[in-house]
């Protein structure tokens, strides 16, 4: 309905700008700088030299638009966005339309990353009124900021019967001079109606919602499996993370032997197998691109997002713990590395993402996507010599090119290869008559030549803002690849980002989050999110490594996060504060898109802290949460996977796995290990030391004081709501009994 009425809305409007006028002659007198130059988003500083005449979201430009009646152009969109530079090389450089822009709107420039909020409400609105959406956003509103007409994308000029950017600026212009009042009282139907859309699916329900929709959503994505090239959707093929924690924990629920859990961990494993062979991987550098535009994973959209990385290394671990398959945490080894070398901070915290476009050559006039990654059949040849013929079989390499057809309509990949994994070492050692070890040293050798011939490449622009929520989510990645693989510096790692974030993004006095950093910290509250990834990053850590500091810090931030953003009314959490009144509504996602929602996290978020800390209170948030939640679950269970996760969740005891030990000795790592390669859905794991953690335990719930090691040895605790089992020194019988509980609960 809201989309139905919102394009009749749209169309009506359409008809006010049929009539179009010639912008005025009059160019403004050009400046060196924009106001972003003294901007902190590295996105808006990427304009400063356009001769748009740019404002920053605020009040500056809103009492602009006010005073001079003018409606505003909004343009959204981030740092590493390959079609925002299009435009911006396009339309906003180009003095002629600039003039246009000038003349007659009010334009403000602003970053999706800094300021998601703001981001969310017109991205609703351009999606309910043309059915899609992206960056960059273009958007009109009236000076009081509502909506009247959005898009995405626009060409410079009228082509292909389609009306290009300075045509449609000038009949909004027209329209606005002739028609204001209409489009007036338009925009204020639309933001009415959106308003009713983004506010939540209202009261809870009265039950949770019914266990039977995992089974419902896992019989949706069986239908939609790409049997042949793994994947739940055509071309362009995003990976959408939270579907593959879905599939995990409903292969643990189910049990990895029977047929639905067989049948849920193939097509998991099977599209990361397809990923991890694509082109979407980077196979020199590591790191996975942001999507694929064709069906079989092989030519991506080149950006790297830190989100991406975060969500598929813990989805790569996963598959390794329940699949066996070595290849699987090497290829969650390849993300942590790539990270550790190009996305870190030097004090710790992790940088956002790296763009898809670069220059070719220094003599080169603009960026194109793909610059720094692809290669012709020549260069490769020229650098490896007699290993050329071994790598390019492997690599699928080919003299002219390897872009399947139709995934290159621009032409920008002519020519060049987009490296992949076509034949494994087997076959590429029959057909060179190698063993597997030589040829795996040989293929090793000669990514090497080509990654060191790469880093002389001009490198593609680097966003080095530092987000608190998706540290959130690489925090957690690093901590789980910690628990999983044993490895020290990923706790480390781990351990110097939730540092960073604590001494640099969390204002003490007030007890808030920050959303951003970049050389210091950006005047923006955290939002949601920047909460509920933090605290699941933080949980997390804290089971790694059993620091009770960030168990603290995180069941501090749920507080603070509870005040600041939960619906006291309707449950569930709101994306924002509501404090600033210039951003028009305050939305509430169930959805997990390609970051999760922050209610899909918090829930989980709830469950793990209650059960940890002994607090019902927690638990019953959680389940409120889900009921508040039940319409989007009953509607599309497939659209919050990691909302079933958490539903499952509220139908199971808590569970909680206590080692009593010092974390430094062997016995205490031996029962850990035990644990961790046996983990059971939900459960949650701490240590009580007899030092500082269990003191800190102890605050909580006075269970944890009487859990002490026996006969001086570690011991071990497998509890269910605060009632436990008869503990154990044997890691052997730990095993046993954990094998017991992994599946059906």
């Amino acid at each position: 309905m809201l989309v139905r009425t919102l394009s009749l809305l749209f169309f009506t409007f359409l008809t006010l700008t049929a009539c179009g006028q010639q912008a005025s002659d009059a160019v403004n007198k050009e400046k060196t700088k924009n106001r972003l130059a003294n901007e902190k988003s590295p996105y808006l500083r990427q304009h400063a030299d356009n001769p748009v005449d740019w404002y920053p979201w605020g009040e500056e430009a809103f009492a602009a638009a006010r005073a001079q009646n003018k409606p505003i152009f909004l343009s959204i969109g981030y740092s590493t966005c390959h079609w925002c530079h299009v435009m911006a090389r396009e339309s906003f450089s180009n003095k002629e339309i600039a003039a246009v822009m000038n003349q007659h709107f009010i334009n403000i420039k602003l970053d999706r990353e800094e300021r998601p909020d703001v981001d969310q409400v017109y991205m609703t609105f351009v999606q309910a009124t043309t059915g899609s959406g992206g960056w960059p956003m273009s958007v009109w509103l009236t000076p009081d900021l509502k909506p009247f007409v959005g898009g995405t994308y626009f060409p410079p000029n009228d082509a292909h019967g389609r009306p290009g950017f300075k045509s449609v600026l000038e009949q909004l212009a027209d329209a606005w001079k002739k028609d204001e009042k209409d489009i007036r009282a338009h925009a204020s139907q639309m933001t009415e109606q959106l308003k009713k859309y983004v506010s939540g699916s209202g009261k809870p329900a009265d039950d949770l919602p019914p266990a039977s929709l995992l089974d419902t959503a896992f019989d949706r994505l069986t239908a939609t499996y790409d049997e042949t090239h793994g994947g739940f959707t055509p071309a362009p093929k995003f990976p959408r993370p939270a579907i593959f924690d879905f599939l995990h924990h409903y292969a643990a629920i189910k049990g990895p032997e029977s047929t639905a859990g067989k049948n849920a961990l193939a097509m998991s494993a099977a599209t990361l197998r397809k990923m991890s062979t694509g082109g979407i991987h980077d196979h020199l550098g590591g790191g996975f691109h942001r999507y694929s535009v064709d069906t079989y994973w092989h030519i991506p959209h080149y950006e790297k997002m830190l989100y991406d990385q975060a969500q598929l290394t813990n989805a790569y671990l996963d598959a390794a713990r329940l699949t066996g398959d070595a290849s699987f945490h090497a290829t969650a080894r390849e993300i942590l590395a790539y990270v550790a070398r190009r996305m870190t901070h030097p004090d710790g915290g992790f940088y956002s993402a790296e763009d898809a476009d670069s220059l070719r050559s220094k003599d080169a006039d603009h960026k194109t996507e793909g610059a720094f990654y692809i290669w012709k059949k020549s260069e490769i040849d020229l650098l490896l010599g007699d290993d050329a013929p071994l790598f390019n079989y492997v690599h699928g390499v080919e003299p002219a090119g390897n872009a399947p057809e139709g995934s290159d309509p621009h032409g920008d990949l002519t020519g060049t290869n987009t490296l992949i994994l076509r034949h494994d070492i087997t076959a590429a050692a029959k057909k060179f008559n190698l063993t597997p070890e030589a040829t795996k040293n040989r293929l090793a050798k000669a990514r090497a030549t080509l990654f060191d011939a790469r880093e002389k490449r001009h490198h593609p622009h680097r966003d080095e803002k530092i987000l608190t929520a998706w540290n959130g989510l690489m925090i957690s990645a690093y901590a789980r690849a910690h628990q999983q693989l044993g490895d020290p510096e990923y706790l480390t790692a781990a351990t110097r980002a939730a540092t960073f974030i604590q001494q640099n993004l969390y204002d003490k006095q007030r007890g808030i989050l920050l959303r951003s950093h970049l050389d210091s910290p950006a005047a923006i509250d955290g939002f949601a999110a920047d909460y509920a990834f933090l605290i699941h990053g933080l949980l997390d850590l804290y089971e790694a490594g059993f620091d009770p500091r960030w168990l603290a810090w995180a069941d501090q931030l749920q507080t603070k996060q509870d005040e600041l953003f939960l619906d006291v009314q309707n449950s569930g959490y709101f994306a924002s504060s509501g404090k600033d009144p210039n951003v028009l509504l305050r939305a509430k996602e169930f959805s997990d898109g390609a970051e999760p929602s922050e209610n899909s996290v918090t829930a989980r978020n709830l469950q793990r802290l209650g059960a940890m800390l002994d607090q019902p209170k927690r638990i019953e948030q959680s389940q409120q949460l889900l009921r508040a939640a039940a319409v989007t679950l009953a509607q599309a269970p497939t659209a919050a996977p990691l909302l079933l996760v958490s539903l499952d969740g509220a139908r199971t005891k808590p569970a909680q796995i206590v080692i009593a030990g010092d974390p430094h000795a062997k016995d205490t790592r031996e029962l850990l290990s035990i644990v961790r390669k046996h983990p059971r859905p939900h459960q949650i794991v701490l240590l009580a030391d007899a030092a500082e953690s269990q003191k800190s335990l102890a605050k909580h719930a006075e269970f944890y004081r009487s859990l002490n090691r026996l006969d001086g040895k570690a011991t071990a605790y497998v509890c269910e709501n605060f009632v436990c089992q008869l503990p154990t020194t044997d890691p052997a019988a730990l095993g046993k009994l954990l094998r017991g509980k992994t599946a059906g609960q």
